[in-house]
């Protein structure tokens, strides 16, 4: 059930009428439960023993059945609403296709040609180098009934338009190559975008198509997430993004990319410690997911909401970031799980930095499955990044026989990557807290104070990730004696 309760969470509530309305003039009989199963599946609640609600008794073989049509149901109905919707410009090209050349086939060569001509016209508007290279080839192929036509020329269109094809397949590579890079834990994201980009002889200043922007923007990101190097990558991303501003008759075309993209470019300019402009194109985002009757609103409302947070937290607005996740509805989005567990580790982080300990390890006893569990949800940093979150709330809140444990479990968890990965900062930081643990007295001396500042520092701020500084500054609020938040904020706003 929990594939089709995904499935109906993907509809907005307009979607849902007109499938109710199609089962409705499907069904033959007035008997049947397709339409109540859709209704049970369709709540935020899990609903148990369903065939005993639908059928009164249990009747697991025809409630099997009744779920597998409901499911067949909803795939045709997805499908085809992508059809009407997203390429409904790749369906008319092709129509007029195939209309050219029944015309051809009947010797109307005049109309043929010109239903050809419009075909051609609307493919390059969209970029559909697959649909352009059957329309030089049916062209080439009857080019003998059109003097006005040059050989030469539609020769000459149809190999250029092979090499768009050949470019779109090399992203493709490109992007399948630094994808695997990322699986196997490489640790120089940035050389391997670079080699990848250069083996397959992809540039961002080349005229690309919006999908193949996207791909490159997309794992341009997924990179920086990995190895935290957001400074590296961000003229990278602004190149993209002024390429993307160049087809802005497309933008509506593709709004799913589009807005992916202003997030991403948003996550760039926010993990580079600039707010203003990450604020920009958190507006921009919003702005776009309100078009098409807010078709994709649903959708990227929790991450956004991440975003956006965050904005707040590290821009002195720590209370409205707080109160923002406070009321985050997480039921209405549960098929978004890594971003769910996002917002909630962001407000576990927010908490803790205005020193509500125990509100904060509130929701950290509520993360009831296995790290395993959550690294598969979400990824291994996030679930790095919880476990030191909660061996500070240890030592904040005095819970001592917790700290030592919490320390041997996350050692014995996580060095290995850590270490294979360059990561080792995060364990120089545990071994710091640990002898101030130890030892609270020593985190005032000058010495110890040093030994933070050269083990935990880099001598350019600016390349500095905010989320590692934010973990630098709790010892740094201790060994000084200052508010933690503030601390922060100074850090993270210095030049």
């Amino acid at each position: 059930m929990n594939i089709i309760s995904s499935i109906i969470r993907t509809l907005s509530d307009e979607e849902k009428r007109s499938f109710i309305a199609l089962l409705k003039q499907k069904n033959k009989r007035n008997d049947t439960k397709n339409i109540q199963l859709f209704k049970l599946l369709d709540t935020a609640e899990e609903v148990k023993n369903l065939d005993i609600k639908i059928y009164g008794k249990q009747s697991k073989g025809a409630f099997h059945a009744l779920s597998k049509r409901l499911h067949d149901s909803l795939i045709d109905f997805v499908a085809s609403k992508s059809l009407e919707g997203e390429t409904s410009e790749e369906m008319e090209i092709l129509k007029l296709l195939l209309a050219s050349r029944i015309f051809f086939e009947q010797k109307q060569y005049r109309i043929a040609f010109k239903t050809l001509n419009k075909a051609e016209q609307k493919a390059k508007i969209y970029d559909l180098y697959s649909i352009l290279n059957e329309i030089y080839y049916t062209k080439i192929q009857y080019a003998h009934l059109n003097t006005s036509l040059s050989l030469e020329s539609l020769i000459h269109n149809f190999k250029n338009n092979k090499a768009s094809i050949q470019q779109e397949e090399n992203l493709n590579l490109f992007y399948a190559t630094v994808q695997n890079k990322l699986i196997q834990h490489h640790q120089d994201f940035v050389v391997v975008i670079q080699d990848a980009l250069f083996k397959f002889g992809i540039s961002t200043t080349q005229d690309l198509t919006f999908r193949s922007l996207f791909k490159i923007l997309e794992i341009t990101n997924k990179a920086a997430q990995a190895s935290r190097d957001y400074y590296t990558i961000l003229p990278f991303v602004e190149e993209a993004y002024t390429q993307i501003n160049t087809k802005e008759d497309l933008i509506d075309k593709h709004l799913f990319y589009h807005i992916q993209i202003l997030y991403y470019v948003a996550n760039a300019y926010f993990r580079n410690k600039d707010f203003k402009t990450s604020k920009h194109y958190l507006v921009l985002m919003t702005n776009q997911m309100h078009k098409s009757q807010n078709k994709y609103y649903r959708r990227f409302f929790p991450q956004y909401t991440l975003l956006h947070t965050l904005n707040l937290n590290y821009t002195g607005h720590a209370d409205q970031a707080i109160a923002t996740l406070e009321t985050f509805d997480d039921n209405h989005h549960k098929e978004q799980t890594s971003y769910i567990l996002d917002l909630k580790l962001s407000l576990i982080v927010f908490y803790f930095m205005q020193s509500r300990f125990k509100d904060a390890l509130g929701i950290i006893s509520g993360f009831y499955h296995s790290d395993t569990w959550y690294t598969e949800k979400t990824g291994i940093l996030w679930v790095i990044k919880k476990n030191l979150v909660e061996i500070l709330l240890h030592i904040e809140l005095d819970n001592l026989d917790l700290v030592e444990s919490r320390v041997n479990s996350f050692r014995k968890k996580h060095s290995s990557y850590l270490k294979n990965n360059g990561e080792t900062r995060a364990l120089e930081f545990l071994k710091l807290v640990l002898e101030y643990y130890r030892n609270p007295e020593i985190i005032t001396t000058a010495s110890f104070k040093e030994k933070i500042q050269n083990t935990l520092t880099t001598p350019d701020p600016e390349q500095e990730d905010i989320f590692e500084m934010s973990f630098y500054a709790w010892l740094k609020a201790k060994a000084y004696r200052t508010d933690l938040y503030k601390t922060i904020l100074e850090l993270v706003h210095r030049k």
